[in-house]
């Protein structure tokens, strides 16, 4: 087990990180990589995995998790059946606390810009223990989300032909085999791009992203020129949550899920950091730029949407969501268009998701903190991607896939659960970087993006958020967690009792077993001038420590 120095610091050397590159990190001048290997040298790994993503790539990874399309395509009708059109208003607010934790997230892309960001940011801010609990949480929803995203094309391929509805009549447990059998090839896809390397999944992502934009704007600009009443329906509560404990907000606050479930995702720019050429300076601003052009134009979709829809009271509205306003509105022509970019939109944002998912596994893996660990880490020498992570990680997705079939009421809470610990994962890192902040111990680093002296406030804001966020998420609704079917306690309750047990076991398996072993693995590992210095990154009690898997 390596013991590192105080959280947020650079162990053996006192100082915090930001006030200039770590000892031995002397790079020569006009290296154009020289800080990025700088941060992975401090961290205790050298430089694998091949920088050739550039500024719209990194965008592309962050915009295309969110994927404006999938989601609010996939959610509008929770939206509006749980809180009218005034639900809408859940969609900035949910940008204002996601920006708090983006803006934190850009002073750490900066700084480290990693693969597996979430998990060795909160490593390096909250010690290995926190480290490990937050990479946990979030490939363990990584696998989950994967799965959720791929239900996706069930929800829009059959309305664009009866075609794609390939077992039953789409009407019950033939509606979930046909989504099983629809998810499975969208996995097996994002399998086969990411196994063969990150160059031909930035080509197919940024491209996927280039088309989801122009639709997402042309999307925007036609339900803008169909516009049939005033923005003051956007005020309409329907009437929802009357005779209730807290009334209007107690379903304004259902029905912001809406927009909680899509706005999260966007530090996939930073987890690319490895691959990426100047990330300490493109991946701050990817991070932001997806997570601003996402609010805007999904914000206006969904505007225009509720402004355009020939009928506001519609039942299809909170049946079939924006998929029936984009058919009643535009037509079916322009409608069947609209509809498959937004399969191109699963798609990527599909390839996404696996992505992250991938990087995270070989970040953890490297630090010797999974099972097989060796295997997982290992970077293909002919692709220069980890392979068996994408492998594994598609094969337990489609996995979680085949719950859907007979169970998908169960199915339906882990994937509402899974979005719970990525925030709580996101927690992870803003908690520790406020505690680091107040101790004294985070500096930006100097000459790259820094909040000044407003980074105290917007970590506090950023825990706040994630805080009160992750609990409405996870409180015991049954229009969420038991929204059909007889009521079972175990599904009201099922955020807590499925991340206590994804939690509490996982980190009991960390702690009985594989914190014993856990280091850099050899192969992985930095080698610095100063690696000899008791303490110092790659040197003896460094988190740079090189290990080998315990027999």
């Amino acid at each position: 087990m390596t013991t590192p120095g105080p959280p947020g610091q650079d162990p053996g050397n006192g100082r915090a990180p930001g006030n200039g590159p770590a000892p031995g990190n002397d790079q020569a001048p006009g290296d154009e990589h020289a800080h990025d290997d700088a941060s992975l040298a401090e961290l205790g790994y050298k430089p694998e995995l091949k920088r050739t993503l550039g500024n719209f790539h990194t965008f592309a990874a962050g915009i295309s998790y969110i994927s404006i399309l999938t989601g609010t395509f996939q959610l509008f009708y929770f939206g509006v059946a749980h809180g009218g059109p005034a639900y809408w208003w859940s969609w900035p607010m949910v940008f204002a606390g996601q920006l708090m934790v983006a803006l934190c997230f850009c002073e750490l892309a900066a700084r480290y810009p990693v693969a597996g960001s979430i998990y060795n940011w909160s490593k390096k801010l909250g010690g290995p223990h926190i480290g490990w609990l937050g990479g946990w949480l979030m490939l363990t929803a990584s696998m989950v989300s994967l799965s959720a995203v791929a239900l996706a094309y069930q929800v829009t391929l059959p309305q664009i032909s009866s075609w794609f509805q390939f077992i039953g009549d789409g009407t019950g447990k033939s509606a979930a085999a046909n989504a099983v059998l629809l998810g499975t090839v969208l996995v097996a896809f994002t399998t086969l791009v990411n196994a063969f390397g990150v160059k031909l999944m930035a080509r197919i992502n940024s491209a996927g992203v280039a088309i989801e934009l122009i639709a997402a704007i042309v999307l925007v600009l036609l339900l803008a020129a169909h516009i049939t009443r005033g923005p003051s329906a956007i005020t309409d509560t329907f009437g929802l949550g009357s005779g209730e404990t807290l009334g209007y907000f107690g379903a304004f606050l259902t029905a912001s899920l809406a927009s909680a479930y899509v706005m999260y995702g966007f530090d996939t720019a930073s987890s690319l950091g490895e691959e990426s050429k100047d990330p300490g300076r493109n991946a701050p601003r990817a991070i932001l730029r997806a997570l601003v052009a996402s609010f805007l134009i999904g914000g206006l979709i969904l505007l225009f949407a509720l402004l355009s829809v020939p009928d506001l009271h519609a039942k299809e509205l909170s049946v079939d969501g924006l998929q029936y306003v984009v058919l009643a509105t535009l037509g079916s022509t322009i409608g069947q268009i609209v509809l498959w970019c937004v399969v191109i939109a699963i798609t990527v944002c599909e390839l996404a998701v696996h992505t992250a998912g991938i990087r995270l596994a070989f970040a953890m893996a490297r630090d010797n903190n999974l099972p097989a660990a060796s295997l997982l880490a290992k970077v293909s020498p002919r692709f220069q991607t980890p392979v068996l992570p994408a492998i594994i990680i598609g094969l337990v997705a489609v996995g979680i896939l085949f719950l859907n079939v007979n169970q998908p009421q169960i199915f339906s809470v882990i994937t509402s659960i899974a979005i719970i610990m990525i925030y709580l994962a996101y927690l992870a890192v803003t908690l520790p970087m406020l505690v680091q902040r107040l101790r004294g111990n985070w500096t930006p680093l100097k000459g790259k993006f820094s909040l000044g002296r407003f980074g105290l406030p917007v970590n506090v804001l950023a825990v706040l958020w994630g805080a009160g966020m992750a609990l409405n998420l996870a409180w015991p609704r049954a229009a969420v967690y038991n929204a059909t079917g007889p009521q079972h306690w175990y599904l009201r309750w099922g955020a807590f009792l499925f991340i206590g047990v994804v939690g509490l076991g996982g980190f009991a398996y960390y702690w009985f077993v594989q914190r014993k072993k856990t280091g850099v693995l050899a192969m992985h590992a930095a080698v610095l001038p100063d690696d000899t210095l008791p303490g110092a990154p790659g040197g003896p009690g460094g988190p740079g420590t090189p290990s080998s898997p315990s027999p």
